[in-house]
C-alpha cells in the first residue's frame, strides 16, 4: 500500500469523527468572504459519506444570485461535466454512490469550484479520494480560464503536509468553520 493511500484511510477515518450539527450553517455565514463575482456559476457537490457539507453555503450563494451547478461523472480518467442544479431538482445516484443531477439538466461552465476533500495543508494542496477527478477537472478548467477552487472541510482536516504529484491541482482557498483561509500559489 502507497503511503498516500494509507494517508487518504487514516484521514477518512479522523473525518468522520469530525462531524457536528451546525457545521454547514458555520460554512453558509462565511459567505461573505468568499468574494465571488456577480453572477459566476458556483459548481458545489453533493456530501459523501462525512464530507463537509457545502449545501447550506449553496443556498447561501444562490442568495446572492449566483447560479449553481453540481459535477457528473463522465467517464473513468475524465474531467467532471457540471449541470445547472437548484435545490428542488432530483438527483440520481451513480453507481460510486455519488448524488448527481439529471443528465438532461443543462450543462454550465463554473468559474468557482466548492471542492470536497480528505485532508488538506497550508500550502493549498488537497488529498481527495484518489480517482483524480477534480486534478483533471481544474486542469481543464485552468487551461481554459480562470477558475477559483475552493476547498469545503472541517478545520480539523489540516495536516501539516500533503503529498504533493506533478498531477496534483493545488486549492486557491479553503473554507472550514473558522472562517475562509486564501493561498499564495
Amino acid at each position: 500500500m502507497s503511503d498516500k493511500s494509507e494517508l487518504r484511510r487514516k484521514a477518512e477515518a479522523h473525518r468522520n469523527t469530525l462531524a457536528t450539527p451546525g457545521h454547514a450553517a458555520a460554512l453558509a455565514a462565511h459567505v461573505g468572504a468568499l468574494a465571488i463575482a456577480p453572477d459566476a456559476v458556483v459548481a458545489g457537490y453533493a456530501a459523501f459519506r462525512a464530507e463537509a457539507d457545502p449545501k447550506a453555503l449553496m443556498l447561501a450563494l444562490a442568495g446572492r444570485g449566483h447560479p449553481l451547478a453540481l459535477p457528473a461523472m463522465t467517464g473513468k480518467a475524465q474531467p467532471l461535466r457540471f449541470h445547472r442544479w437548484c435545490e428542488t431538482d432530483a438527483l440520481v445516484v451513480h453507481p460510486y454512490g455519488v448524488a448527481e443531477p439529471q443528465a438532461d439538466a443543462p450543462v454550465v461552465v463554473p468559474k468557482v469550484l466548492l471542492v470536497p476533500l480528505l485532508a488538506f495543508d497550508g500550502h493549498g494542496t488537497r488529498l481527495g479520494y484518489g480517482g483524480g477527478y477534480y486534478d483533471r477537472t481544474l486542469a481543464a478548467l485552468r487551461a481554459a480560464g480562470a477558475v477559483c477552487a475552493i476547498g469545503i472541510a472541517y478545520a480539523g482536516q489540516e495536516l501539516p503536509e500533503v503529498p504533493h504529484g506533478a498531477h496534483d491541482e493545488r486549492l486557491d482557498a479553503v473554507l472550514t468553520e473558522n472562517g475562509l483561509t486564501l493561498f499564495c500559489l
